[in-house]
């Protein structure tokens, strides 16, 4: 494992990773809304958008990836990663341009990585009472949130709030040391990644996080959630084995 000692913001390189999709009418506000000397890059990577993301993007003077084919969430992701490790990052904030997330938050949740006292950080909309309603978040949302972040907390020895925050900031080690380039394309992704981050022995910690649901965010719908809610528990299955050294899976392979 790299130095997990305390370090000032000024010795180290933040990323801020935005995977768009359509994020044209937010983008301008969530850039302007990301603290001043909280982000070294801002990079956007639009996964064939069929509005202005890219040229809208370009007017901000961020850095801009577009994919020439749509590949999903979980592809998108992978770009963000790997042009943020590429360009030195030793910090990568993953932030939706759809304004789910409040950018203002960013460095609440860059400070426990900072501070040495994690590897990862979650922007969690459970960590207090009520909170996600009050953002509008939908009720069936929080309560297959809870479900299967029981489920997973039970696998990967966790204690934590809500597992499927799209609010995230990783430190350069873990995002060398996961597989991540052999996950899915998709949303499970981000439940692939968590269980990776565990697997290998990184520390996984919470802040609170305020999330804003509107018509125009880019949350996944009700079918898609059923097939990712499945593909969460077999991923909590194919954990389990794993660790019983009962099957090999390249996801758990450095």
């Amino acid at each position: 494992m790299a130095d997990r000692s305390e370090r000032r913001r000024d010795d180290v390189r933040i990323a801020v990773v935005m995977p768009a999709l359509n994020a044209a009418r937010t983008l301008p506000s969530m850039v302007s809304g990301i603290p001043s000397g909280w982000a070294d890059e801002i990079i956007l990577v639009d996964d064939k958008s069929s509005d202005d993301t890219v040229a809208v993007a370009r007017g901000l003077r961020i850095t801009v990836i577009w994919h020439p084919h749509n590949v999903g969430y979980g592809g998108n992701q992978k770009t963000c990663y790997l042009f943020a490790l590429q360009n030195d990052a030793d910090i990568v904030v993953m932030l939706h341009p759809d304004g789910q997330y409040e950018p203002s938050l960013i460095p609440a949740l860059v400070d426990p990585i900072l501070r040495g006292a994690a590897d990862v950080v979650l922007g969690s909309r459970l960590a207090r009472r009520g909170m996600a309603r009050e953002g509008g978040m939908p009720r069936y949302k929080i309560v297959a949130n809870r479900f299967l972040t029981t489920v997973e907390n039970a696998v990967m020895g966790t204690k934590l709030t809500d597992l499927h925050t799209g609010f995230r900031a990783f430190s350069r080690e873990v995002l060398l040391t996961v597989p991540f380039l052999r996950n899915s394309l998709d949303f499970s992704f981000d439940t692939e990644i968590l269980m990776q981050s565990t697997y290998f022995g990184f520390r996984i910690v919470e802040v609170p996080a305020r999330s804003v649901y509107t018509e125009e965010g880019s949350s996944i719908s009700f079918r898609p959630a059923v097939v990712y809610g499945l593909k969460t528990l077999w991923l909590s299955l194919l954990l389990v084995l794993t660790r019983a050294h009962l099957v090999r899976s390249s996801r758990f392979r450095r």
